[in-house]
């Protein structure tokens, strides 16, 4: 299956991000809804993903500071293609807005596939609503995986 990602504005589709958002973190993962809706929305950007029906199937944002965070795909999205597309358009977000670094606050399971991609550990493993992570950092021109070849 292909994806494709768009670049979105919060305030004309934050219903349908908050739709997708709710389903997977909230009803799905538990996530307290307050945790999930932090404040940053409105000063982060946005993408959606979708599929080849052109429904959309997973969101991610990239904050002000280069937090990559939210990445929402739906269940019978959640593979390496989807998930690949996802990250590296963000990290093409980041590089035009001229930003150095990426970080990422990773599940501890997903910490070695990061460092595969050139993250580093960054202080101490942390609880976000009951749930170990773990902050990775990355320079951009570190961030191993080709972003023509998935944004195309």
């Amino acid at each position: 299956m292909n994806y494709h990602v768009d670049r979105v504005n919060w305030y004309q589709t934050q219903k349908q991000l908050k739709q997708i958002r709710e389903r997977v973190f909230v009803y799905e993962f538990h996530m307290p809804m307050e945790v999930e809706f932090d404040g940053l929305d409105s000063h982060s950007e946005h993408v959606i993903i979708s599929d080849d029906q052109h429904e959309p199937v997973g969101t991610g944002r990239l904050c002000p500071d280069g937090l990559i965070s939210r990445i929402a795909l739906l269940q019978a999205h959640r593979n390496r293609s989807a998930y690949s597309s996802l990250l590296n358009y963000l990290v093409h977000l980041a590089k035009e807005k001229g930003l150095h670094d990426i970080y990422v606050n990773c599940v501890l399971q997903e910490v070695p596939s990061f460092v595969e991609n050139g993250f580093l550990k960054q202080g101490c493993v942390f609880m976000e609503a009951g749930i170990p992570r773990q902050k990775l950092k990355c320079p951009i021109s570190s961030f191993k995986t080709d972003l023509f070849t998935m944004l195309h």
